[in-house]
């Protein structure tokens, strides 16, 4: 394939390794995202007159939602025909077969985390903060914005969620893998999802949409996987529905619905 130039991509996914002790480049990305949220959100909570008491409890409780969520979705959605017969394997970090060894939680998907994500909040608000579901989907959108953010360069530096082959001069040839351009699509949508976290960000602070009750929510989740959507025309078959429905990936197809809904939220009547 002729290519004009290309960026070769052969980053090692751990930082440093002592032994048994090698933090990788995508938990550190992970938890820097989380960090700035809960920063984030201690402002909203200022502006909005609400007591920030709460906010460790809601940190611990996205952070186990996104990660739970996230690891059984990627094995419903993409590995059903083998975790199906490995269901321990879906919330724990081994794996048994054909001999036992720490996986750690390698396989994750953002349509999962956003499930997880959306019973954390709701377990959230209904234990801890007591505030409607809703005004706490509608704040929550700006940091997770960020976050995905940090998540997808995590996703880049593992060599991993890889795009199709290209001869476009910014493509990269993640060594790792194999000798193919191919597209960045992790920083496709990296960026893709900081701009969307700068929109975020914009409309509440600088309109009065956070007094519209579920405005933010929709626009939040109409531009995330509206974006989505179209990233996925640039990322190579990960499996699960596109492989038995064809037309569309499985990140397409679980897209979809999503923005239907929040395409309610943004024009429903107040």
């Amino acid at each position: 394939m002729l290519t004009l130039a290309v960026i070769h991509w052969n980053v090692d996914p751990e930082i440093f390794n002592l032994g048994s002790f090698a933090p990788r480049w995508y938990s550190l990305g992970f938890l820097f995202g989380f960090m700035i949220g809960y920063y984030i959100m201690q402002r909203i909570y200022i502006e909005d007159k609400v007591s920030t008491e709460s906010l460790d409890d809601l940190l611990l409780y996205l952070i186990v939602g996104t990660v739970l969520g996230a690891r059984i979705g990627h094995c419903v959605f993409y590995e059903w025909d083998y975790f199906q017969n490995h269901l321990l394997e879906m919330i724990l970090p081994v794996q048994f077969e054909p001999e036992f060894r720490f996986t750690g939680y390698t396989g994750l998907a953002s349509h999962g985390g956003a499930i997880g994500v959306l019973i954390a909040q709701w377990l959230y608000s209904k234990r801890v903060s007591k505030k409607p579901l809703i005004w706490l989907l509608d704040r929550i959108g700006v940091p997770i914005m960020l976050v995905g953010c940090f998540i997808r360069l995590g996703n880049l530096m593992n060599s991993e969620i890889l795009g199709h082959a290209t001869n476009v001069p910014w493509a990269f040839v993640f060594e790792r893998v194999d000798l193919i351009p191919r597209h960045p699509v992790q920083l496709y949508e990296s960026i893709a999802y900081f701009l969307i976290f700068l929109v975020l960000y914009r409309l509440y602070w600088k309109t009065d949409i956070k007094h519209q009750t579920g405005k933010l929510l929709g626009v939040f989740t109409v531009l995330l996987w509206t974006a989505r959507f179209f990233l996925e025309f640039f990322k190579r078959e990960q499996g699960g529905l596109e492989t038995t429905l064809g037309v569309l990936s499985t990140g397409q197809w679980l897209s979809i619905p999503l923005i239907m809904v929040g395409l309610y939220f943004w024009f429903r009547k107040q």
